[in-house]
């Protein structure tokens, strides 16, 4: 008994390195392309993203050239999106742009590219609800320059509104990343580099809500560094653009510290 049972066992091992395993069934053959898009689309609804990328592959690969074909590839980015893996949607976004220069829709592409690097979370940042200017700003700026090639290419376009207030969010959260970094060198005395931090914010977003403080930190830096001509300059500045800044009177009653020095703790 066992010797048989030991031969067949051989028989079905040897079948199966003849012909191979099983496949799995396609419950697309045959499916015209309207039919596997509304496949797509029923996963689509129902968040099961990764089986939607999967009928959007086999409609994008069988039926290449029809109008469901071409928007499985859009799809796609979009799944990703949704599935929240930023590279995949921006890979798959660049692609199609590439592929279809002149589609009716590009300017949704470049609008889905700039939000899935708005949305982009390492693991870090998702387990530890990390601000999103104490980030890397790579990705911000990635999405910042996306959103600005939309408004360039595609100046009326429907998604325009959402793009410029999405740009001016980014705007201020850079600035404020930049900041965070030269708070962070006052308090370690690295005044040069503190300097140059605050005067890039100024230079390369001059209307961000974060000019104020970074002419601050410039007087600060250039007392600081005995520099008192650039500090009168910037302090001219600061008095002409913020004539009610509250930064005249912080720290006016105290003897310890300079007005300008509000970063540091008592």
């Amino acid at each position: 008994m066992r010797i048989a049972i030991v031969v067949i066992m051989m028989i079905f091992l040897e079948s199966c390195a003849i012909f191979g395993a099983p496949t799995e069934l396609d419950d697309t053959k045959g499916l015209s392309a309207e039919r596997i898009y509304g496949k797509a689309s029923e996963q689509m609804e129902s968040k099961e993203y990764a089986k939607a990328i999967g009928y959007l592959e086999k409609l994008k690969s069988r039926y290449p050239n029809s109008k469901y074909g071409v928007q499985a590839e859009l799809d796609i980015a979009y799944a990703y999106y949704k599935k929240e893996e930023a590279q995949s949607c921006v890979s798959a976004v660049e692609r199609f742009i590439k592929i279809h220069p002149n589609h009716p829709s590009l300017d949704y592409a470049y609008y889905l590219k700039g939000v899935a690097y708005f949305k982009e979370r390492g693991f870090i940042n998702k387990a530890t609800f990390q601000d999103i200017s104490d980030r890397d700003p790579e990705t911000l700026r990635k999405s910042f320059l996306a959103f600005k090639e939309l408004l360039t290419l595609y100046p009326d376009t429907r998604y325009g509104r959402d793009a410029t207030e999405r740009m001016i969010y980014l705007k201020n959260k850079l600035a404020d990343h930049e900041l965070h970094i030269a708070r962070h060198y006052m308090k370690v005395k690295a005044y040069v580099a503190a300097l140059n931090r605050a005067k890039y914010v100024i230079e390369t977003y001059p209307d961000s809500n974060f000019v104020e403080e970074a002419l601050v930190i410039m007087i600060s830096a250039y007392d600081n560094l005995g520099m008192n001509d650039f500090k009168e300059d910037n302090l001219r500045i600061l008095k002409q653009n913020y004539p009610n800044s509250s930064m005249f009177t912080k720290g006016k009653d105290t003897k310890k510290q300079d007005w300008w020095k509000f970063w540091d703790k008592d």
